[in-house]
């Protein structure tokens, strides 16, 4: 990967936007893709939109990523100087407690840590227990209201994870398919950082328009990436994205929960981080366009570009809102498997998402107009 795009990825990462917030992020992604897009707008809800156009102004194909990430809205300051917080997205309780925040107040960043009551004070009943998030609370140093106010925080302040981004190289080694004893397989890098969910999924869609507009690749379409905001809380960017670009494939890029970690059965979670992207066939919010999906598959398998067939019982995607858009719209989700989602660390491979931009690269090529009608042809 090149220096400029894992620059960007760090960027991605690392920036401030919790959904409803996410301003700073879409200025990062405006800034990278403005020397090559066509096009960049906006709706009023706050998704940037960035174009790519081929040699036909129809089919609109969009690739939505989305760049909200899960956070906190503070809900109060006692009177010793210690915030409540309400939760945006789906945390997880037993991820929170010591991880470091990132306060937006009205004078700047305020940096701060998850706490509850110490267990050594705990009787032995509770200490067993779970701390549920509304026993939790956000330390920001203070030892009364006054401190705290006087620091910029007030009621309906953003909170974001503050989680640096690094990477991890490492020697791959696999067993042949053949069987045998694992085999080294050289070099991969790992990312790891918060916010994987789902900027990098943005950050697939910008390479993506890259790739076609740099390298002249022919493709009779118009594609539009869009870096969607607030899907956290109900898949709204998703909605005023498909009403402003009217859409007639939506290749939703997303990240899968990888299964390759302990007590993790395969039906459960069937993808592996390294592995190659996934292909979505089923999730609770969207059952994507048969004949799509098997053009993903087709084009990968023709490619030779590693891929994993993936499902999810429960949780959905921009797709879930695009697909019902208008009159309907073929849609798809191809995801990059990453570990520990919803966290301040989540790590993934920079070769799923290598493999990720160079498929839906080639899916791009195979679309046009004749290829989209027989999508939903009866």
């Amino acid at each position: 990967m090149e220096a400029k795009s894992l620059e960007f990825i760090r960027r991605l990462s690392e920036s401030f936007g919790p959904s409803g917030f996410e301003r700073e992020t879409a200025g990062i992604v405006k800034e990278y893709v403005a020397p090559f897009a066509d096009e960049i707008t906006s709706d009023k809800l706050g998704s940037l939109h960035f174009a790519a156009r081929g040699s036909a102004a129809r089919p609109v194909i969009i690739l939505p990523g989305h760049i909200d990430e899960i956070g906190f809205v503070i809900s109060g300051i006692n009177a010793q100087g210690f915030l409540s917080f309400h939760t945006v997205g789906g945390w997880f309780d037993q991820v929170l407690l010591s991880q470091k925040v990132r306060i937006r107040g009205s004078k700047g960043l305020v940096f701060g840590v998850i706490a509850a009551k110490p267990p050594h004070l705990l009787p032995p009943e509770e200490r067993s227990k779970v701390v549920t998030k509304e026993k939790m609370f956000i330390d920001i140093g203070c030892s009364n209201d006054k401190e705290a106010k006087e620091m910029g925080v007030r009621i309906g302040d953003p909170a974001a994870p503050d989680s640096a981004f690094f990477t991890i190289e490492k020697t791959v080694f696999r067993k042949p398919e053949g069987g045998g004893a694992e085999k080294d397989m050289g070099k991969t890098i790992l990312a790891c950082g918060k916010g994987f969910d789902d900027r990098i999924g943005a950050f697939v869609a910008a390479e993506v328009v890259r790739r076609l507009k740099q390298k002249r690749i022919e493709h009779a379409n118009t594609v539009i990436g869009a870096a969607t905001v607030q899907e956290e809380v109900g898949l709204r960017g998703a909605k005023t994205s498909a009403h402003v670009a009217q859409p007639d494939v939506c290749i939703t890029l997303e990240v899968d929960i990888a299964g390759d970690v302990p007590g993790i059965e395969a039906h459960e979670a069937p993808t592996k981080m390294g592995f190659g992207p996934s292909v979505l066939t089923f999730d609770s919010s969207m059952i994507p366009n048969q004949s799509l999906k098997e053009l993903v598959v087709r084009t990968a398998e023709e490619c030779k570009i590693p891929f994993q067939l993936s499902s999810m019982g429960r949780g959905g995607t921009d797709g879930g809102a695009i697909h019902m858009a208008n009159a309907g719209c073929p849609s798809i989700v191809i995801s990059i498997p990453t570990r520990h989602i919803h966290s301040h660390v989540g790590i993934l491979s920079l070769d799923d998402v290598d493999n990720c931009v160079n498929l839906v690269t080639e899916v791009v090529r195979r679309l046009d107009a004749k290829t989209v009608e027989s999508f939903t042809a009866i």
